[in-house]
């Protein structure tokens, strides 16, 4: 009986003490608040910005990969369409995509977008600074990213 006394009065002083350091730690703190860790999800979705549903993953080991791309102000992007999902983030300047069939998407700075695959499209910069947008693409090796359509005239 001495011996449990002993271990419940160690395991008071031991959670006493950790509480007392914690709000010491915590006074701490808020005289020096360090900069925290801040998680924003952007977009959780399983369909590309036309509404459209994914397809699903490939059978096979996957490549992933990642590309900035760089849109001049003014620029446009030819006719082209995905085999392999595909999203990214603008981070700068504001981009427009259009679909074959007349669908048109704005995305501004800061917003995430998921892609059409398999959906002739284009970009464009219709602003007057560059367009910078990251996009990630979960493909396989020897897929291309985009396949180009260059019968098809831009306006």
């Amino acid at each position: 009986m001495r011996k449990i006394m002993s271990w419940m009065l160690a395991a008071i002083f031991i959670c006493g003490a950790s509480v007392l350091n914690s709000c010491k730690d915590a006074h701490a703190q808020e005289d020096n608040p360090a900069p925290q860790v801040v998680s924003t999800e952007l977009i959780r979705t399983s369909q590309s910005w036309d509404g459209e549903e994914l397809p699903d993953y490939f059978q096979g080991r996957p490549e992933l990969v990642a590309v900035k791309y760089v849109f001049p102000a003014g620029q446009k992007l030819g006719w082209h369409h995905h085999v392999a999902m595909n999203y990214g983030v603008l981070v700068q300047g504001e981009l427009t995509i259009i679909g074959l069939d007349g669908k048109t998407k704005v995305v501004h700075e800061g917003e995430a977008v998921v892609e059409m695959v398999g959906t002739v499209h284009h970009g464009e910069n219709r602003g007057t600074k560059d367009c910078i947008l990251y996009m990630f693409y979960l493909s396989q090796k020897d897929l291309p990213l985009a396949v180009q359509h260059p019968e098809i005239p831009l306006e």
